[in-house]
């Protein structure tokens, strides 16, 4: 059953939990209507049987006689166990019988017969009042029916004796089993008609239902096979399933977002990587040229020559570095540890004074501890200076400082053009003035990038009296967290 059910669609699914739920439902409640109609009905025969057997007996009252008395008494004067074959009682259709003392029965003629029990000799000998049950009795045609019995003791005087004997008054189930024999079949239909239809608006609705579900299922769908991530779907109203159609849109809309990215940094890499390769193969060609040809370059254009191309060579480590730094996913980051910013200031105030020998490179640091990893943040401050040192006029100065959480690096360059700034921090931008300059266009991309991820925050800006204000501020605390 379970593998038929997972087999199914989802919309059959639904339609056949509901016909099973409605079918639950629908059998309880006609089983315990069958219960509480069947409950009156034995109520109703009860009652009648207790108006047919006469009052029970009282304490200290004279002790009644039952109905019929006459017959009842010719019945125990000459006790058979066997009903005499005639015609019924007439009246109201019912079984009738002494029971003695001793727990013998004793018919009335013409009143059928009826099974003895253990509770009717009981109250035959006095143990108790009154019994009800159900039970077999044969009536006065000789024929065997299912019975409800009410049996009530009595004492009466027998010549100056007291004799202890019961009467059984039994009237046939047929009036109570006919009926419910026939609810029950009224009950069984209708709970087979009302399963049917729950079945058929279980379909209906999960129809209904799911179609939003379709539409992403198509939407999926038509992506999976066209890769086309500008497919959207509709969204109208407030339930779950526009929920999740705004979700499918914004993740559809983020990895088109992903892919123009991804596919921007392929056209911007194979740029930039095409003009150190070019005078890569440049430079080879023309060394293996004058190698072939038998005809020696002079000393000083061969020198010349290999210097560019290890120059070349430095300048294609560097790009390819920072791509596989661009392309590191999020969640392929080193674990996050506390991390000395003003020692990370310093080691790279000391690298870019080995890069800038004409220049002067102050520092002033003060104690900042902040949450990230050592080597990115070192390389975005290295960054931020080499960008400064690149751009600083011979003999200029390069004012570094960090207080409070704040990194400043000052330059005396030309600065940045006002129409620029905005376009400082993207991947392969340069400006103008900058193109001539070695580098790839990704140092600034870099350092916003590993500024961002610590909770920070970079802008470049004109400095007073010329130049260019690089501001770096990172979140931490100027003692080590525990």
């Amino acid at each position: 059953m379970r593998r038929l059910v997972t087999r199914l669609p989802l919309r059959g699914r639904l339609a056949l939990l509901t016909a099973l739920a409605v079918a639950v439902a629908v059998a309880a409640c006609a089983t315990v209507s069958w219960f509480l109609v069947r409950g009156q009905l034995y109520r109703e025969l009860d009652g009648r049987l207790r108006a047919m057997s006469g009052p029970p007996p009282v304490a200290d009252l004279p002790a009644p006689r039952p109905r019929g008395w006459p017959e009842v008494r010719d019945a125990l004067a000459d006790c058979r166990s066997t009903p005499v074959a005639g015609t019924r009682y007439g009246g109201p259709y019912f079984i009738q019988q002494a029971v003695t003392a001793d727990g013998r029965a004793c018919v009335i003629p013409d009143r059928g017969a009826l099974t003895v029990s253990r509770a009717d000799a009981e109250v035959a000998a006095g143990t108790r009042t009154s019994v009800r049950h159900d039970g077999k009795g044969v009536d006065g045609q000789g024929d065997g029916v299912r019975v409800r019995i009410m049996t009530v003791g009595y004492t009466a005087d027998a010549d100056g004796a007291p004799v202890r004997f019961a009467v059984s008054t039994a009237i046939p189930l047929d009036e109570v089993e006919g009926p419910l024999g026939n609810l029950a079949l009224l009950l069984v239909a209708v709970s087979a008609a009302g399963v049917l239809l729950a079945a058929g608006a279980g379909l209906m609705i999960a129809r209904a239902s799911l179609r939003p579900v379709e539409r992403l299922t198509d939407a999926a769908e038509h992506i999976a096979r066209t890769e086309d991530l500008g497919t959207r779907i509709p969204e109208h109203g407030h339930d779950e399933i526009t929920r999740l159609s705004q979700a499918f849109n914004t993740m559809t809309g983020a990895l088109a977002a992903s892919r123009d990215r991804q596919q921007q940094l392929i056209a911007d890499a194979g740029h930039e990587l095409r003009t150190p390769l070019t005078s890569l193969r440049t430079n080879i060609d023309l060394l293996l040229r004058s190698q072939d040809s038998g005809r020696e370059l002079p000393p000083d254009t061969r020198r010349r020559l290999l210097a560019s191309v290890k120059a070349q060579m430095v300048e294609l480590s560097s790009l390819v570095g920072d791509l596989l730094e661009l392309a590191r996913p999020v969640e392929g980051q080193p674990a996050r540890e506390t991390v000395a910013l003003h020692e990370a200031v310093q080691r790279a105030v000391e690298r870019a004074r080995l890069r800038g020998p004409g220049l002067v490179v102050e520092a002033e640091t003060s104690p900042w501890f902040v949450r990230g990893d050592p080597g990115q943040l070192e390389r975005a401050v290295v960054n931020l200076l080499d960008n400064a040192v690149k751009f600083s006029p011979p003999g200029g100065r390069v004012r570094v400082r960090l207080d409070g959480g704040e990194l400043t690096v000052r330059d005396e360059g030309p600065g940045v053009a006002p129409e620029d700034l905005p376009h400082v921090f993207e991947r392969f931008w340069r400006s103008p003035s900058a193109r001539s300059l070695p580098g790839s266009g990704l140092g600034l991309s870099i350092v916003a990038r590993v500024v961002g991820e610590g909770g920070g925050r970079v802008s470049l800006e004109p400095a007073e009296g010329g130049g260019t204000l690089a501001r770096v501020v990172l979140p931490g605390s100027p003692v080590p967290p525990d």
